[in-house]
């Protein structure tokens, strides 16, 4: 199955102080495993690293290891996805259309990714901003 994770979850996978870390880690774990396929949003690699760099755990993940975490948990396992210039046309479109702001707009593009590689489920924690956004896709939007 080809799985996309969001940011959300992958946060919660490779932190285990994390509330939802037993939910989201078996999801990475099957990635890992070749079971799925995992695919994350070249915007979520950046964005990981940003709340892996300032999460209030001890100890303090520092900048290197923020880096090698989501090497070894992302990097070397995962299909990244960019978006090109019309991609994020259509996004903005989609969004203005829609009457979506702020945010949650960071969201529509991880969601768009998506759409490009015909993923059959998006895994977050944030089902009810990802369905807010693309309705059209609920059935694939699920929380680990």
């Amino acid at each position: 199955m080809k799985i996309l994770l969001d940011t959300s979850v992958l946060v919660a996978a490779m932190v285990e102080a994390h509330p939802a870390h037993e939910l989201a880690l078996p999801w990475l774990q099957r990635i890992k495993a070749g079971t799925d396929v995992g695919f994350v949003a070249a915007h979520s690699i950046v964005e990981l690293y940003a709340v892996l760099s300032v999460l209030p755990v001890q100890p303090r993940i520092s900048p290197a290891i923020a880096n090698k975490l989501i090497h070894q948990d992302v990097l070397d396992i995962c299909e990244i996805v960019t978006l090109s210039v019309q991609d994020y046309n259509r996004v903005i479109k989609h969004l203005s259309e829609s009457n979506i702001v702020g945010g949650v707009t960071y969201d529509a593009v991880i969601l768009y990714t998506a759409f490009k590689v015909e993923i059959d489920r998006i895994v977050t924690l944030n089902k009810k901003d990802f369905v807010r956004i693309y309705p059209g896709i609920a059935e694939k939007i699920i929380l680990p």
